[in-house]
This record gives structure tokens, sequence and C-alpha cells, in this order.
């Protein structure tokens, strides 16, 4: 405390800008009497070298008092600089002057960006006094600045984690939230109803790699959100919190912050190392809570369509054969792949057939138009009413033309694509019935590839259907049928992916197996819909 009972600001340091030494001096010692510590400088170019070092230094002082007349610049001119330079325009400065101080001197001081002025020679009482007052203004200015930059903070990171297609995704996101809010390594993690942990590191920080360590943070954290709900934040010690979490073998404390859903089935804890005081700011711990409690919120949907996805899944890989297990038929060889939708993404109703009929063999691909279960199931049903009708009708019109009426009946808001093809192995001959769907493509030998000309309408609008188109396969041809996840990219029209794919398929390798391999290398990378795909040749 000074005589006057004013608190002082310890540690503070004072840039003193004076071309006369023994002002310096009288102000320096003024300043130091009251316990801050001063820089003298007897120029305006000395005090910008001194300022850029500082400035790299992080050791900017807190003050500066400058005198109006130096020589190589004036006061308002250096003050000018100092604030067109965005690191240091929050540096609070204050001119001054031994000689008379008009009005305008005054205004100058002020317009240039300076934050009071003195007349030398003053009280040191005074000097402190105003010293003060432009530090004080300035923390105050500062601290309003760094909160809503530490909000604007927060917003981003909601958005960002609102927008996460996936838990893993979402974890990400919420630790790249969490370690920009903090200035620290952020781990988060997000567990859901099944206890299955996902776990999200910040982008662009060091965080440690031990995978065993992360298995048991994650662990500790489902017990410690047992019989919670809401958000706590609680510090963990580092012989209890496993070492190599946030950087590689550092042992340290943690500093959870815990969200779980009202029901209990979903939790989220945001991890970062423990600062060095007991507890936490408060400031800091409610910005986590609310980034916590937006990312638990995120989470619930997230979990519950991996739930569906999963079954989804698991319905179209149980209807639809395995690749290597398609059914033997006579005469044609024959091989399928199919490619579930990126983890992202939502699974849809692609689905491949390969049917013995009296008439040939019986394929299909098609693919229910919409995502999710719902999708899946229609598909199952498309495959059973298939695999029904071909047992006394071969033609595929017919075919075609019954599954439209079955969509009618049982599913009247549900459209699909589907393409049928009939092939006769003995003479080669293919019938085509195709309903909104991809055409065909034929590779002759010799590096040729076209499509089939064969279209017509979707399933399930009830529409007259053309008659089939007709072709013949040569024992050296190919006949490959995808469905449009293969290929479609949005903001691309699809006939020029078609084209695309036509041309990489004309120079894809002999055989079944190398052209789906190469094909889906070359186009059926993280696709946003699933791929269904059938290559066949007379055998």
């Amino acid at each position: 405390m000074d005589p006057t009972g004013t608190q002082q600001s310890p540690g503070t340091t004072v840039l003193v800008v004076d071309d006369v030494a023994a002002s310096r001096y009288a102000m320096g010692a003024v300043l130091q009497r009251a316990g801050h510590r001063v820089v003298p400088v007897a120029s305006g170019g000395e005090a910008l070298i001194e300022l850029d070092v500082r400035l790299r230094d992080g050791t900017l002082p807190d003050v500066a008092l400058v005198d109006v007349g130096l020589p190589d610049m004036s006061g308002f001119e250096l003050c000018r600089r100092v604030r067109a330079q965005p690191p240091m325009a929050a540096l609070p400065v204050v001119h001054f002057s031994a000689a008379a101080t008009a009005p305008g001197d005054r205004c100058r001081g002020l317009d240039a960006g300076g934050d009071a002025y003195l007349t030398v020679p003053a009280e040191p009482l005074e000097i402190q006094a105003v010293v003060r007052a432009a530090v004080r203004g300035a923390r105050r200015t500062t601290g309003a600045e760094t909160a809503v930059h530490r909000l604007t903070l927060l917003a981003e990171a909601v958005i960002t984690v609102q927008a996460a297609r996936c838990p893993r995704e979402l974890a990400t996101a919420a630790a790249d939230g969490t370690a920009r809010l903090t200035a620290s390594p952020a781990v988060v993690f997000v567990v859901g109803p099944d206890g299955e942990p996902y776990r999200g590191t910040a982008r662009g920080r060091p965080a440690g790699a031990d995978g065993d360590a992360h298995q048991a943070a994650a662990r500790l954290v489902t017990r410690l959100a047992e019989g919670r709900t809401g958000v706590h934040t609680t510090v963990v010690p580092a012989p209890l919190w496993p070492a190599g979490v946030f950087r590689a073998g550092v042992e340290e404390d943690a500093r959870l912050t815990v969200a779980t859903a009202q029901d209990g089935r979903t939790t989220v804890c945001l991890a970062t190392p423990a600062r060095s005081t007991a507890t936490g700011d408060p400031a800091d711990d409610g910005l986590r809570a609310r980034l916590a409690q937006a990312t638990v919120l995120a989470a619930e949907p997230l979990l519950m369509y991996q739930v569906e996805r999963h079954v989804a899944l698991t319905l179209q890989r149980s209807f639809l054969p395995r690749p290597h297990k398609l059914p033997h038929l006579p005469g044609v060889d024959i091989v399928a792949r199919y490619v579930p939708a990126s983890e992202q993404a939502e699974i849809g109703g692609d689905f491949y057939a390969a049917l013995r009929t009296r008439d040939g063999v019986l394929t299909a691909v098609g693919d229910v138009v919409g995502h999710s279960l719902d999708a899946a199931t229609v598909m199952v049903e498309i495959r059973h009413a298939l695999r029904a009708y071909c047992v006394d009708e071969s033609d595929p019109v017919v075919l075609a033309t019954r599954l439209d009426r079955m969509l009618q009946e049982y599913h009247p808001d549900v459209t699909a694509t589907v393409c049928l093809t009939l092939l006769d192995p003995g003479s080669g001959r293919v019938r085509i019935a195709n309903a909104g769907h991809i055409p065909p493509l034929i590779l002759r030998e010799g590096g040729g590839a076209r499509y089939a000309d064969a279209c017509g309408p979707l399933l399930g609008l009830c529409l007259e259907r053309p008659p089939a188109t007709e072709c013949r396969l040569h024992p050296t041809d190919r006949l490959l049928m995808i469905t449009d996840g293969l290929i479609e990219t949005r903001g691309i029209p699809l006939t020029t992916s078609m084209e695309q794919l036509r041309t990489a398929a004309a120079g894809a390798p002999a055989g079944l197996d190398g052209l789906c391999d190469v094909l889906l290398g070359c186009f059926g990378q993280d696709r946003e819909d699933d791929i269904a795909m059938l290559a066949l040749r007379l055998g």
C-alpha cells in the first residue's frame, strides 16, 4: 500500500522514453520506489526496438511513459506507430512534457492514441496514480477482449461439435475446441450405452500415443460417471490418472469435465492437464461445462444412429450372399462386391442377386432410394420377392413389373432402382430390364467398353415398362453391373462419372476379380453411399 492507502500494482513494468538522462533517472526513481520495474530508453527508435524484442520474448511492458519531444520522432508519432502494430496496440501510453502544456498538446496526445498526459515535474503521487489508472484501464479492456475471444472460441467449438457426423468425429471436434479454450493438450471421451468409448485428441497438439493409457482413462471416466447426471469437474491426481494420456511418457494430474445425459446412458469427458492451482478458474470451468453439455447433447442422436447403422449393416450382410459364397451357376462365372458407406454416412438399400431360373441366369443390382434401417428393410423385401417371383417367371420385364406392384402395394412412399439381366449361357443372349438404374457396362475383348442401351422408370411409380433390351455376350466379354454409390460424387454430373468409369473399366486387367478390385481402388474410397457391384462372363 502507498501512503494514501491506494493499492499498488506489484511487478508492473514501465517503459520510460526520454532523451534527457537526468529526467529519465528521476522518473525511474519515482517509479522504482513505488515497486515498479523500469526500462529506460533514450529515443523513439530505441523504444520500438525494445518493444519488438520484448514482444518476441512475451515480456511487453505494462505501460509506456513517453516524452513528447524526442530527438528522432515526436512522442505522438511513437504512439501512433505502436498502435499500428496489433500485438502492441493495447499497450497504454502516457505522454509527458516539461514544457508548458497547451490544450492542443493534450488533444494531439489523445488523438494519437495516448491514454493520459502529464506535465512534469509532477508530484510522485500523481505520477504513480496516472500509471496505476492507465494499467488498470488496459487490464479491464484486455480482460473484456479476452472474455469475448473465449466466448467466440466456445461458439465455434459448439458449431463444429454439432456438425459432427459420427461419435469419433464428435470426440475429435470437442477435443479441438477444448484445446483452443484451454491452450493445452486435450483428450475427449464419448461413451455410449454399450460402454464403447470413442476417443478424440486435439489435432496439431501433442498427445500421448499410448493406447493402453487411453483405455485405462476411459474406464476411469466411466466409473466417475456412474450414478451421476449433469456436469461436474474434478481433478484426478497423477498416481490415479494413467501416464501418457496427454504427453507420451509424462505423468501429470488431469482436470476432467464430465457431462452425463439425463438418462445416464451417454457420458462425455473433456480432459486436460491440471493447472498448478488447486482450484480451476471458475470462468474456465464454466466454458468447459458448456462445451461438455453441447457435446453430450450432440452425442446422443449420433450414438443412437450408430446402433441403427449397425442393425442396418447387419441386416444387409445377413441377406446378401457373401461374394465368395455366391451360388454355383453352370456356364457363368460371377463375382460380387459389397462395400458399406463410410462410417460418417448412412447405410442405404443397395443389393445384388444372382439366381438360377428355368431360362438362364438372372442377375440383379439395385438400390432402394433413401438410407438407414428403413431402406435396408425394403431392400430385403425386394430380394425375397425377386427370388419368389423367378421360381415360375424369368422374363426380366415381367419381374420388374411385379416388383413395381409390390412396392406400390406395401411401400407406396418408397421408390427403388434396379437393373435385371437374364443370360442364356448356351447362346450368350442377354435380356435387360432397367428401372431407373445405371445400365450394365459391357467390356469387349481388346479394351472396348460401352453401356447397354437400356432404360426405364423407377420401381414404385406404377408406370409402363419398355420392352427388354437384348445383346449378346461372347466368351471373352465381361458384363459389369454397379450401384451409383461407386461413382456418384456431389457436384459432378452422373454422366461424367459414368464416362470416367467406362474409361477405367476399359483399361482394367483381364478377369472379374481384377476388374472389380481396380474399380474399387479408383472410385470406392470413403464413399457417402453403399457400393454393390456384380461382374460376370460366360464360363
